[in-house]
């Protein structure tokens, strides 16, 4: 049986991987340090372990031994956070990525996939991004992510293991973290209707987003650990079809929950780029990838999950490192 090891198995994407190579079957070998994740997450027959990819790196090599892929999930993926945050958020991103590869270059894992995030590509103004643009990152997050990708390949091809990195892009449905206030704008907009609280959008709303149904991005990704084609490319993994602006995301949400909608505007957050929108033909070429699930019946899912689960209030479990007046209110003063 072929062992697969999974960075941030808990969280949102990393758990719906570990389903699927079980399904397919892997003996799945899954790390996370519940940091953005929920250990109710990890699915039934994973060998989970939680560490902290950051200060655990002896303990690496040891419980990856057996595995001859890597796919590394495990990130704080906390864009706007990581401009007040960006100790914390580049640390879990860059060093726990480096870490992660010295591991598999000690054990001699044949292949590393890497789970990049489209704020690689920064502001490119209206055009979709396409996987040979400059990346112009314009965060702590985008600029850990780029640097992370260039150890992935330096690393890997110094070594000898071969590398993919897939950029998936705005995952929404089952299991995503909902009582998170700092990142999954969906995910917040739902719980706080839920809880009958209206929605709260920074600057007007029309910045525009594509949302990616979570099963969509998880068959193509899979694919990519096994396809001869993908090796050492950069992929996009995500829809180009339904741009949505956040004003509209908001009020289709409203529609499913049967909610009032009047949101709440509060003043735009420092590096967000307007219009983040990736072209998927590369994905589609190489990937087989395709869009089965609509905007509306994912945003139906995940609004499903949220109630199953009963909504929550929002747990401020991150530290805010640098505060001052360009800190969005939202976080300073809880109102989440």
């Amino acid at each position: 049986m072929a062992t697969v090891t999974i960075t941030g198995v808990a969280g949102f994407l990393g758990s719906h991987l570990a389903d699927k190579f079980l399904a397919e079957g892997y003996h799945v070998v899954g790390i996370d340090s519940l940091i953005g994740g929920y250990e109710s997450n990890v699915p039934e027959g994973v060998e989970f372990y939680n560490l902290d990819l950051v200060h655990d790196f002896a303990e690496l090599p040891w419980i990856m031994e057996d595995s001859e892929l890597v796919i590394h999930a495990a990130c704080t993926a906390y864009e706007g956070l990581s401009v007040f945050s960006p100790s914390l958020v580049v640390a879990n991103t860059t060093q726990a990525t480096v870490n992660v590869l010295s591991a598999s270059a000690q054990i001699g894992v044949k292949k590393f996939v890497y789970l990049s995030s489209m704020a690689r590509y920064g502001d490119h103004g209206e055009k979709l991004f396409t996987e040979d643009m400059e990346t112009r990152p314009q965060d702590p997050y985008g600029i850990a992510k780029v640097a992370s990708e260039n150890l992935v390949k330096n690393i890997c091809d110094t070594q000898g293991i071969k590398w993919v990195i897939l950029v998936p892009h705005n995952i929404i449905g089952p299991r995503q973290k909902f009582d998170d206030p700092f990142r999954n704008v969906a995910s917040i907009m739902t719980n706080r209707m839920l809880r009958g609280e209206q929605p709260i959008i920074y600057g007007d709303g029309t910045q525009q987003r594509c949302f990616s149904f979570v099963q969509d991005v998880v068959n193509p990704l899979f694919v990519a650990t096994q396809s001869q084609d993908a090796l050492g490319q950069v992929i996009n993994v995500g829809p180009d079809e339904e741009p949505v602006t956040i004003n509209e995301l908001a009020k289709t949400l409203a529609e499913i929950i049967g909610f009032h909608l009047d949101p709440i505007y509060m003043k735009g957050r420092p590096q967000e780029v307007k219009v983040a929108l990736c072209a998927s033909n590369k994905a589609r070429k190489i990937l087989g990838y395709q869009t089965g699930t609509n905007l509306r019946e994912g945003l139906e899912e995940l609004v499903d999950y949220i109630k199953g689960n009963g909504p929550r209030e929002f747990d401020y479990h991150l530290p805010i490192e640098i505060v001052n007046e360009q800190t969005p209110d939202t976080w300073k003063k809880k109102l989440i």
